[in-house]
């Protein structure tokens, strides 16, 4: 004999399991967010992917990918595109009505806001956003997600910590003093074929009336330039260069622990640091997604798998890896992040660009 479900049965049973998934959705939803972002999470879990444009290299991003996935089961897909390639392959895209990227995370500051300037970005305030120093959003369209110092290194062999200056100014100094030992080994960012390198640059030229008084005395020192990093890492290792000025000190300090003849250096008095940021795109394919992606990303739990993984937190209370405030302790107090704001954009005018990048060739005798 078969037993059939009353109509009041099925709807206990179906208002049964209604209340179930409702109080499964509302334990996704993390503390101190709006009621309602379990339909975010909902749709973000129903469009099930999402894309992400970035310049940060995968491994530097892989756990905060990995637990991303895991806790809300949604793929990523993630392309390394460099930040010339991100923002470009947004434009074009854009221009065919083909949108594809559902966030854009890149380290070229300038290049994010101008994709907000130009209306590629979409508005979105993120329930994390109070947790960030003001300096950290752009009117809920940018965020910061780390902040990550911009200093030197050095070879241990050549030169002991002890010698080198304490200030920026110091610097200057330190170049002309030791001309005929540094000549022909001084390295830094070529700012024509590295964003980074324009954006550390341009950076000092904004906000230090003696940045060309350094350029100049690292190119009487005859300095040599470099697209990366990590090609002016492998130059101060073997000892063709002694010092490296104006690198990413994020990587600095995860390289010094596995190079001994590689010492970092900050100066006490002012050490710009920049950030990897952040944003939506305005029609991206995927926008729930995204925007649950940025939230992740902002968490306490999101900046502690990106700091462990040698990207400073932008936030303080974050206590795995550096935050902002321990990263400026560790740098002698003299952290100077660079703002969110349309300051960044000041060099992206073209005929401003043009004229420091002459100056840039003039100063190191190009």
């Amino acid at each position: 004999m078969k037993n059939y479900m009353s109509p009041k049965g099925i709807a206990i049973t179906a208002a049964f399991i209604s209340l179930l998934t409702s109080v499964a959705m509302a334990q996704d939803v993390p503390a101190g967010y709006p009621a309602d972002y379990a339909s975010v999470i909902a749709a973000a879990k129903k469009e099930g992917t999402v894309s992400v444009y970035t310049s940060t290299d995968a491994a530097q991003s892989q756990k905060l990918q990995d637990a991303f996935s895991k806790k809300y089961g949604i793929k990523i897909a993630y392309n390394d595109l460099g930040t010339n390639g991100a923002y470009n392959q947004v434009i074009s895209e854009a221009a065919a009505g083909q949108t594809t990227a559902d966030v854009v995370w890149s380290s070229a500051m300038d290049l994010q806001m101008t994709l907000v300037q130009d209306g590629y970005a979409g508005d979105y305030a993120s329930p994390e956003a109070g947790k960030l120093p003001a300096w950290a959003d752009y009117k809920n369209i940018l965020y910061a997600t780390t902040v990550e110092p911009i200093g030197v290194i050095y070879n241990t062999k050549a030169l002991t910590e002890d010698k080198l200056p304490k200030t920026y100014g110091g610097m200057i100094t330190f170049l002309k003093d030791n001309k005929s030992t540094l000549q022909g080994k001084v390295a830094t960012f070529d700012p024509e074929k590295s964003g980074s390198g324009f954006l550390h640059h341009s950076n000092d030229a904004r906000n230090r009336k003696d940045f060309w008084d350094l350029a100049k005395a690292m190119g009487d020192d005859g300095a040599k330039i470099y697209s990366s990093s990590g090609g002016m890492k492998e130059t101060v290792v073997s000892g063709e260069n002694v010092i490296a000025i104006n690198i990413i000190g994020s990587y600095a300090l995860d390289w010094v622990k596995e190079s001994p003849n590689l010492g970092v250096h900050f100066a006490t008095d002012y050490t710009p640091a920049f950030s990897r940021l952040v944003l939506k795109t305005k029609d991206a394919p995927h926008p729930n997604a995204a925007k649950l992606f940025i939230d992740f990303m902002l968490s306490a739990e999101g900046q502690s798998l990106l700091s462990v993984s040698g990207l400073p937190s932008v936030r303080d209370d974050v206590t795995s890896g550096l935050n902002v405030k321990t990263l400026n302790e560790r740098v002698g107090g003299g952290l100077k992040p660079i703002a969110v704001d349309e300051g960044v954009l000041e060099y992206m005018d073209q005929t401003k660009r043009v004229q420091f990048l002459n100056d840039w060739k003039a100063a190191l005798g190009r």
